[in-house]
């Protein structure tokens, strides 16, 4: 696409160098066809037909384009609840939504009654505005510290780079003229009233936008603990995530989302952590917590099994059968097990308790934790993380390899 993008680019380039270069001025600023005026002038009438042949179907193309195009926001808008169920209706016959792309249709033959050049100005304004809108989301979704959150691309010379393309695009607006400007203007409180009318009540979607709020509050005294945003823009995002890159579930996936998570906001030994462990995860394990506690100081006597400073992995053989259970805990403080070097502590910490016959999901969940706790950006997301679903996505969307079932 971007070897597409410039060689087009040169290429437009060069014809409006010539196009200047054979036009005089009067004639240039007067024209509604300069590139064809500029044919007539080099190669002759046949030249200028040709060329006119060449632009509508050009243009024709590009407006199938936009129509097939355009028509998918409507689909996705109606599959989102934000607009009615039939713009998500598939034609039998053809397999595309019929519905949205006679609407779009629709749309585009009725703004051809426009003048030519106040239609011009109003696309270009509205393509402008997804521009700024575009870069702000940037700014917003990279602030909001979203954890699943994780885009496929890199902006260089953030957040330089869409402040002046914002604030660029914003002066290129202005200067479209009054006209251009309040059509934009209907157009975005159309849609504005649209969802206040019809999309708010069907779906409970979540802004980015109040997760920098939740931010602040955070940083605030007297507003530390209150929570102004839930899980579902995580969660939303997750399923994009695993939508866009066709991650398949394993069984660690799995182990995760069924897992316990502790949070533990003070310094703690490592005795008193067992003694925690132990009894959040009796009830699931089916044996007392005392047992359990006993079982982790009897491995952690063996060998240590801090694998770094950061983070540790106890893990135990228990009695029954077809059982393994994993216990999420993150200690923003640390947790300080003693063999582990004098004033060092862990924060984050996977047990992992399994019966004999599953020794070997056993080795695998292992070796995921290490994979994902081997990203360079783990530790800082672990302690930056909000919530416990948080926590659950740092696993879940870690880079390791996957075995499905």
């Amino acid at each position: 696409m971007i070897l597409a993008l410039i060689i087009v680019g040169i290429a437009y380039s060069f014809v409006v160098v010539v196009t200047v270069g054979v036009l005089d001025g009067e004639n240039l600023a007067g024209s509604l066809t300069p590139i064809t005026d500029g044919a007539l002038e080099v190669l002759g009438p046949g030249g200028m037909i040709a060329l006119s042949v060449a632009a509508i179907l050009a243009f024709v193309s590009t407006a199938n384009a936009g129509l097939l195009s355009s028509s998918r926001y409507l689909f996705a808008l109606g599959r989102d609840q934000l607009l009615p169920d039939c713009f998500t209706r598939i034609n039998k016959r053809f397999s595309t939504p019929h519905w949205a792309i006679l609407v779009t249709g629709a749309f585009m033959i009725a703004v051809l009654f426009l003048p030519l050049e106040t239609l011009v100005q109003s696309a270009s304004t509205v393509l402008m505005l997804t521009y700024i809108l575009s870069n702000l989301s940037v700014i917003v979704l990279r602030e909001s510290r979203i954890v699943t959150y994780k885009p496929s691309f890199r902006s260089p010379l953030y957040p330089w780079l869409q402040i002046i393309g914002s604030v660029a695009f914003s002066l290129l607006i202005f200067q479209m003229g009054l006209h251009s400007m309040i059509i934009t203007l209907g157009l975005v409180s159309a849609g504005f009233l649209v969802y206040l009318l019809y999309g708010k009540r069907r779906t409970d979607s979540e802004f980015a936008l109040m997760h920098i709020v939740q931010r602040v509050f955070n940083e605030l005294p007297f507003l530390e603990n209150r929570r102004i945003t839930s899980n579902l823009l995580e969660s939303e995002l997750r399923h994009i995530i695993h939508d866009r890159d066709e991650v398949i579930e394993d069984e660690f996936d799995r182990l995760v989302h069924a897992s316990l998570v502790i949070d533990i906001p003070e310094m703690q030994e490592r005795d008193e952590f067992f003694r925690m462990v132990a009894r959040a995860a009796a009830p699931q394990i089916g044996i007392s917590a005392q047992e359990i506690e006993s079982l982790l100081k009897e491995r952690e006597q063996l060998s240590s099994t801090v694998l770094s400073t950061f983070l540790a992995v106890p893990h135990i053989v228990i009695p029954g059968r077809e059982k393994l259970i994993v216990v999420v805990a993150r200690a923003r403080m640390g947790i300080r097990f003693h063999d582990s070097g004098e004033g060092s502590s862990v924060k984050a910490v996977f047990a992992i308790f399994g019966t004999l016959e599953r020794r070997n999901l056993h080795l695998k969940v292992l070796s995921s934790i290490a994979q994902i706790a081997c990203n360079e950006a783990f530790e800082r997301l672990w302690i930056d993380a909000r919530t416990e679903e948080d926590l659950r996505s740092i696993l879940l969307l870690g880079e390791r390899r996957r075995v499905p079932k």
